[in-house]
């Protein structure tokens, strides 16, 4: 018989941009205790993802947080965030799969998250995965991250019983901008630029979708860019 725990507890991954930041402020106002979990995967702006990382649970107040290096997407390759000889692309949309999709990140990602979940005994893992407004990963889809969960809670003792929750699953980013206004999430410490670690670019794929957000809700984004 599954058990539960006094404490309600959730594990967020966070990448330190606004997405999974506001998905965490949102399990923290539900009651949860924040287990943070973040990911070094050589990507192109892992030390401003860190950074911001750090800053964002130190305002979250976190009950626990996580720092996971992995080299693994470095060897893998195919994906402009983790090759640096593939441009990141800065002309539009592109058609099907874009070329920053790293290789079934996400379901690596819920993997290691799932573990520690069940070591934490928390009963919610949080992601801020969306697919009204996305880039088009196929790794952000509902019905892919509903399958992890179903897999998850087949591959871990009889007791652990995991909800994978994706709030922003169909939400637009206008309206992840004013929900985050709404609960005073710190914006001007997330990062959203897929090239530069200083001033955001405005030109890539995620800082034109973050920009636009903003725009559509009509107020400004507090980080600096380069150009937009």
């Amino acid at each position: 018989m599954k058990t539960k725990t006094s404490i309600k507890k959730a594990v967020c991954v966070m990448s330190g941009g606004m997405d999974s930041t506001l998905s965490a402020y949102m399990m923290k106002q539900s009651g949860y205790e924040i287990i943070a979990v973040h990911f070094n995967y050589e990507q192109r702006t892992q030390a401003k993802e860190l950074e911001c990382f750090n800053l964002i649970c130190e305002d979250l107040g976190v009950y626990e947080k996580y720092i996971l290096d992995l080299d693994f997407f470095k060897h893998l390759g195919a994906s402009a965030l983790t090759d640096k000889s593939i441009d990141v692309p800065t002309g539009g949309a592109e058609e099907g799969v874009p070329i920053t999709y790293v290789p079934f990140r996400n379901g690596i990602f819920l993997s290691m998250a799932a573990a520690i979940a069940e070591k934490e005994s928390a009963q919610k893992i949080s992601i801020g995965v969306v697919e009204e407004d996305s880039s088009g990963y196929p790794d952000c889809r509902e019905e892919y991250i509903t399958s992890m969960q179903n897999a998850i809670n087949l591959g871990t003792k009889d007791e652990t019983n995991i909800t994978i929750t994706m709030p922003l699953v169909h939400l637009k980013k206008s309206q992840i901008v004013q929900k985050s206004l709404g609960l005073a999430v710190p914006l001007k410490l997330t990062w959203s630029c897929y090239k530069n670690e200083d001033k955001a670019c405005g030109v890539c794929d995620s800082c034109r979708l973050r920009l636009n957000g903003f725009a559509q809700a009509r107020t400004t984004d507090p980080i600096e860019y380069e150009s937009y």
